[in-house]
């Protein structure tokens, strides 16, 4: 697929599109040939599934649902299952070709894959979104599983929804099978430090990025937008780390405190009103304006789409972290390049959560478990190998860091194919 070079508006914000066009600038800098260009590109296997639930006021409603394995090249697929009201066929293929090049970069033997189901948990009772959940995972029953495909949380799903699909799966296989999906209760075999594990690792490799620029966490200024599990937990690492978080940014409001705001105090508030407004320790600020204040790492944690062609110019970050899936569009990675802004590309700045759940799956094959200094000493070491991996290729190959990131990772599932052959 050849993109326009200008892109439109609606081509610049569909998450496939932006994966294809960066695809297509790291294949051309490789010499891809045309023949693997079309076996990275193509998923392997797209899955619809409608199935009916009842609600809990008796009426019977037809639910979609979706399963992309992108690559199974080198191990099985992983990626998350989201549920949210605007799931769509393109948005979990372009999220599937992320888990790919994402689980690459980190050198871990996966695939990608990515599931979703159109609904809104947000309306729905528990019992809803079991049955919801349940009836998903008996659909996918035979496309899932320990050597298959291992799904994980995303956006609307958590480790209770996983311990849903673990349940399902083990009762249609007759035994339990705990390392179908990741993400789950420490008590069924979930893995300590797996919800600290992105955000840990966006602490990570800023931390690497500092020590580039000579940079003191102390004298660092951090926004952070998103204050949900990832950008609540790396700001809260963070902070507890040095850095100055001077702002968080939410879907309903954003606040500010220059001199640094108190995470702790801020989450519990949070908690306690559902907002970050109203916050006693802060002024509140307007959410986009908010995106595009000064400070020296702006650390997107929510969804796609944040940073595009109509804002990247007024981006006022040194150092750019995406701890979140997309959250630039393709339209703006150039003019972050002219600005020369450091940017920490999302397939290495939130792998972090990938990572360990390997390590979960690890753990649940072996069946022994690892403390919580283990598992965070092996992320580590994974995270800086990740980093200095991705800056070497980009001094290499003259490139910046994303299409370097993209190049690397389509270098070693290339070189997986072609130790491979394919079977005919």
């Amino acid at each position: 697929m050849i993109l326009e070079t200008t892109p439109s508006v609606d081509q610049e914000v569909n998450p496939w599109q932006s994966a294809a066009h960066r695809f297509d600038e790291a294949a051309s800098k490789l010499g891809l040939d045309d023949g693997m260009r079309k076996v990275l590109r193509t998923p392997a296997m797209e899955l619809t599934v409608n199935f009916p639930v009842a609600l809990d006021d008796g009426r019977i409603e037809v639910f979609t649902g979706y399963r992309v394995q992108h690559s199974i090249a080198r191990g099985p697929a992983k990626g998350g299952i989201r549920f949210a009201p605007d799931v769509s066929i393109d948005e979990v293929r372009a999220l599937a070709a992320w888990m790919t090049w994402k689980c690459a970069v980190v050198n871990i033997p996966f695939g990608g894959g990515k599931g979703g189901v159109i609904c809104d948990p947000a309306i729905m009772s528990e019992g809803e979104l079991e049955r919801i959940t349940r009836r998903y995972t008996a659909e996918i029953f035979e496309f899932i599983g320990p050597e298959r495909d291992v799904p994980a949380p995303d956006m609307g799903t958590n480790e209770q929804t996983m311990a849903w699909i673990m349940d399902t799966y083990s009762m249609h296989k007759r035994h339990t099978v705990t390392a179908v999906v990741t993400g789950k209760p420490l008590n069924l075999g979930g893995s300590r430090g797996r919800s600290e594990a992105t955000g840990r690792g966006c602490l990570i490799v800023s931390n690497q990025a500092l020590a580039r620029f000579r940079m003191r966490p102390e004298d660092t200024r951090v926004i952070v937008q998103g204050f949900g599990n990832v950008g609540g937990m790396a700001a809260r690492l963070m902070a507890e780390f040095g850095y100055k978080i001077v702002a968080v940014v939410e879907y309903d409001g954003a606040v500010y405190n220059r001199h640094g705001l108190d995470i702790r105090a801020l989450a519990a508030h949070s908690k306690e009103t559902g907002s970050v407004k109203g916050f006693a320790g802060a002024e509140e600020v307007d959410r986009d304006e908010a995106l595009l204040m000064d400070c020296d790492i702006l650390l997107p944690a929510a969804k796609e789409n944040v940073i595009t062609s109509a804002n990247a110019d007024r981006v006022k970050a040194k150092i750019l972290c995406e701890g979140a899936n997309g959250p630039t569009t393709f339209g703006a990675d150039s003019i972050l390049q002219e600005k020369r802004v450091f940017v920490i590309p999302d397939i290495l700045a939130n792998a972090g959560g990938v990572t360990v759940s390997y390590f979960e799956w690890v753990q649940d094959r072996q069946g022994y478990f690892w403390n919580e200094k283990l598992v965070n000493e092996r992320l580590e070491e994974i995270m800086v190998d990740s980093f200095n991996d991705v800056i070497s290729y980009a001094e290499k190959h003259g490139v910046n860091n994303r299409i370097a990131a993209y190049m690397l990772a389509l270098d070693r599932v290339a070189f997986a194919i072609k130790l491979r052959g394919l079977y005919a």
